[in-house]
């Protein structure tokens, strides 16, 4: 699985770098700043996607006496990157695109179809690569990358078949804008995400009040404290905490109460891949 995932990256990596150089060609060519904008764009992509496949491939190797948990945030470093390109790329877009309302140029229309039917069917497949092997943030970044390029070269075709039978210039300004700000919309929702997992927060699916009242109503189970859950990269999850049991147990109590817990957590959450759980005999803590 880990290894077609990075086939997967490769693959769209080198699509990218290869129809870039293309799309700068054909963007001078045919005068279009849909197209042009676009190869700006594209560039960066072609530097993010290389970026976030070393670093994806770096996060699947295995934890280190130094790096205990891994290198799976890694992986966010690249969706981080990707996201950075993507909006500083998007700016640049809709600021070209706008001074293009104030002075509509008319570009090669025939030239902007062809180019456009070759831009669908190389990021079509690039996409469909990368969302066949998506599986956390980076992936889905990406994915974002490429669906972005996808509706960007619909949006030229659509305007090149137009302007074949009516002459509106300002069509292309005003579909690469619009389409910039519908991905500009979801990779902004994507970084919060990667945000909140970077400061590691509880995942969004795990409701840990609940799972708290379930760990305390265990039988022995006096009280729980140092309740610790947090995602190491949106798909893999860890857990910590510090149980106060009664003081007279039978033998094997303990681990059969970590047992338990274990299986309340996989039931919950089955990308959790590391728990630790202390427990103590004793009082209730204050």
């Amino acid at each position: 699985m880990g290894k077609n995932k990075h086939k997967s990256m490769g693959v769209a990596f080198f699509l990218n770098l290869s129809f870039t150089i293309i799309e700068i060609i054909g963007g001078i060519l045919t005068g279009s700043i849909a197209i042009i904008s676009d190869a700006i764009h594209d560039l960066g992509d072609s530097i993010s996607l290389g970026m976030s496949w070393y670093l994806e491939r770096k996060a699947s190797r295995k934890p280190s006496d130094k790096y205990t948990f891994g290198y799976k945030r890694l992986s966010l470093m690249g969706s981080l990157l990707n996201a950075a390109v993507l909006i500083f790329g998007s700016l640049y877009v809709l600021i070209e695109a706008g001074k293009r309302l104030f002075e509509p140029v008319s570009p090669n229309s025939q030239g902007m179809f062809w180019l456009a039917i070759l831009g669908i069917a190389v990021n079509g497949y690039a996409a469909y690569r990368i969302k066949k092997g998506e599986s956390g943030m980076n992936q889905k970044m990406l994915s974002w990358h490429l669906l972005e390029d996808l509706l960007g070269w619909i949006a030229v075709l659509v305007v090149s078949i137009i302007m074949q039978f009516k002459e509106i210039p300002i069509l292309d300004p005003l579909l690469s804008i619009g389409i910039t700000l519908f991905v500009l919309y979801h990779v902004i929702k994507n970084l919060k995400k990667t945000l909140v997992i970077l400061m590691d927060a509880v995942p969004q699916e795990v409701n840990l009040k609940d799972m708290k009242d379930q760990f305390l109503n265990l039988e022995y189970v006096m009280d729980i404290h140092n309740l610790h859950y947090w995602s190491l990269d949106g798909k893999s999850s860890a857990f910590s905490t510090h149980l106060i049991v009664q003081e007279k147990l039978e033998n094997g109590q303990e681990e059969v109460i970590r047992n338990k817990i274990r299986q309340i957590l996989k039931n919950n959450d089955e990308g959790i891949d590391f728990i630790s759980i202390q427990v103590e005999r004793g009082r209730k803590t204050c």
